[in-house]
């Protein structure tokens, strides 16, 4: 199993939950900057990497969505990864709100 930063625990940015035979760790890696409800595209103010195929939660007072990263943009430029202090465009399975935090799921067996 694998061991969290406890004083990122402390803070809320990590956590565990259970679900069946598989522990979830999620890490809040950044902040919904702005939602283009018309193509369904979200900015992401990165505050830990990110790639294509990570899991992802984005929870919000009126917002609760799982999904996966099928794609991701930095300037209209497709990119498979992104770091830290980088703001990327995401296409989302739903309606997403500005603050709304964004974690990335982590699997454990």
């Amino acid at each position: 199993m694998r061991v969290i930063d406890q004083d990122k625990a402390k803070k809320g940015l990590a956590y565990f939950f259970y679900s069946g035979n598989i522990n979830l760790m999620e890490i809040r890696i950044g902040t919904i900057s702005n939602f283009y409800k018309r193509i369904g595209v979200a900015v992401v103010e990165l505050s830990e990497p990110l790639k294509v195929g990570d899991g992802i939660h984005i929870s919000g007072h009126h917002t609760d969505l799982t999904q996966r990263v099928d794609s991701m943009q930095i300037e209209h430029q497709t990119v498979q990864m992104a770091e830290q202090g980088q703001s990327v465009g995401l296409k989302v399975d739903g309606e997403v709100r500005e603050h709304d935090l964004v974690y990335k799921i982590i699997e454990e067996d």
